[in-house]
């Protein structure tokens, strides 16, 4: 009985995926091809779909298959077990949404995009402002009827980092703050590296190919993906057999491009790593941004920021824009792949100052979250945060408070998750040096498949079969623990900088 139940159930949620993936290609066209004028249209094509979406995940026989499975579990199998579970907690979650605002946060979304673009081509943060109060408001409506225990934000945390709260957030950036302050510091006094080359003229296709070399090597599969390019580097997926990234390229600034294939590829592995006949289903899902933000991270600094994974692609780099990198050596490049420097952007910061970026935007989110600010006081408080923090003048909206995407999503919450995938991924990583033989000579050699095994053994095939906090101790054998985090940013700078 329970397995034809389950098999009801199976498709059903494939159905409610189908719904989403199709959503999800309009918006990956909406931020790569759409033309100006396709844009309110695609804003009312979007939120029919999310409106048909919700109604399928809330449908009152859904609710009852649910509950029958619930009841009669012990004919299924752990991951079906828990596949039931995620999504009986999700059915009751999505209940609390009535059709009418699902429709009403998609089409604002959608418009919100739009005018953030021209927002930021302009530099001028009033564009955006009626857009972002909208979502504001409906993310304060949301918070309301989702409920929480102590802060409006730990409702819209809980969605990207489940069980994470505003507190326990504040406690993890307090807990690195210090030591983070005092490294750059000192590092500060030193003599800095030289980075002029990394803005020379690297044209278009030349650097293309090259980052197009980047993602496979990471074992990128290119007949289950593509990458193209967008106003802000971004990952979606339609399936594990579908996963598309993006980069931003600028032809005289090589940073651009190169931590954005890296950091989207590790995102991308992720999705094609997660098992296809779990389509649909919870188990077939990623278990949370944190953990999806540790497979960017552990991608783009651990590996790609390293001496050794440089020894192995400058030679070729250099072959390839021989003008820009000419007396460069592959020691030179290391350093100023790793130049500690307060900035503007977020995207393009070193790994220490980058989660000052991330801990202003918390701030403020909270901030905007609880009422505390209202969005006409975003720019000058965003300013402010800049020059408290780290030091530095925003000289206009577009390099400010406009950088990010995030918020014309509607993706309040997220952020705090770059800085948890840190600290998530110096951890994994330090597992995988201890778990895989002669891990530095396979980087060195350019040899990226045993790390990528193993993540795809440990992390990826899992879904949400795991917590991230049960995940974390069945990999490292203890909870999320930032000192992992530090011990790397110590050694890694203090050999860098001769601390």
């Amino acid at each position: 009985m329970s397995n034809s139940l389950y098999l009801e159930y199976v498709q059903k949620m494939q159905q409610i995926a189908d719904v989403n993936y199709a959503a999800a290609v309009l918006n990956w066209d909406q931020e790569i091809y759409l033309p100006e004028k396709g844009a309110a249209t695609r804003s009312r094509q979007l939120a029919t779909l999310s409106g048909i979406s919700h109604e399928l995940s809330v449908a009152p026989d859904l609710g009852v298959l649910l509950e029958s499975l619930s009841a009669h579990s012990d004919t299924l199998s752990e991951v079906e077990k828990k596949n039931i579970a995620h999504t009986l907690k999700d059915y009751h979650r999505n209940k609390k949404y009535s059709t009418e605002f699902v429709i009403k946060m998609s089409q604002t979304v959608s418009e919100a995009y739009h005018h953030w673009v021209k927002a930021r081509e302009n530099a001028d943060f009033n564009l955006f402002a009626p857009s972002l109060k909208q979502l504001v408001a409906l993310k304060r409506e949301e918070a309301a009827f989702l409920g929480y225990k102590d802060h409006p934000y730990d409702a819209l945390l809980d969605q990207y980092e489940p069980a994470l709260t505003t507190s326990e957030s504040e406690k993890i950036f307090n807990s690195v703050k210090a030591s983070l302050i005092s490294l750059i510091n000192e590092i500060g006094s030193k003599p800095t590296p030289r980075e002029d080359f990394m803005f020379s003229s690297f044209p278009k296709d030349p650097q293309w190919a090259f980052g197009l070399d980047l993602l496979s090597n990471m074992g990128f599969d290119f007949a289950a993906g593509r990458q193209d390019i967008s106003v802000h580097p971004f990952t979606i997926n339609f399936s594990s057999k579908d996963v598309r990234v993006t980069t931003k390229l600028e032809e005289a600034n090589f940073n651009s491009m190169t931590w954005s294939c890296l950091h989207e590829g590790g995102h991308a592995l992720y999705e094609q790593g997660l098992p296809i006949e779990q389509y649909g289903l919870p188990c077939g899902e990623a278990i949370s941004l944190g953990i999806h933000e540790s497979q960017s991270r552990l991608w783009e600094n651990m590996v790609g920021r390293s001496a050794i994974y440089w020894n192995h692609h400058f030679p070729k780099l250099q072959s390839q824009f021989p003008e820009a990198l000419k007396d460069i050596t592959a020691n030179d490049f290391y350093k100023a792949c790793n130049l500690v420097k307060p900035s503007f952007i977020r995207i393009e910061a070193d790994e220490l100052t980058y989660h000052f970026h991330v801990l202003i935007r918390f701030e403020i989110e909270k901030a905007l979250i609880e009422g505390s600010l209202e969005v006409n006081e975003v720019p000058a408080a965003w300013n402010k945060k800049y020059k408290d923090y780290l030091g530095v003048e925003v000289s206009n909206d577009a390099v400010g408070c406009l950088q990010d995407i995030h918020w014309s999503h509607g993706s309040f919450g997220y952020f705090p998750t770059y800085s948890i995938g840190s600290f998530y991924a110096a951890q994994f990583f330090a597992a995988a040096e201890k778990q895989i033989p002669d891990l530095s000579m396979h980087l060195e050699n350019g040899n990226m498949q045993p790390l990528l095994s193993w993540l795809r053994e440990n992390i990826h095939q899992h879904g949400k079969r795991y917590s991230a906090s049960e995940l974390c101790q069945r990999i490292t054998g203890e909870s999320l623990n930032v000192d992992y985090f530090i011990a790397y940013a110590k050694q890694k700078y203090g050999s860098l900088y001769s601390l």
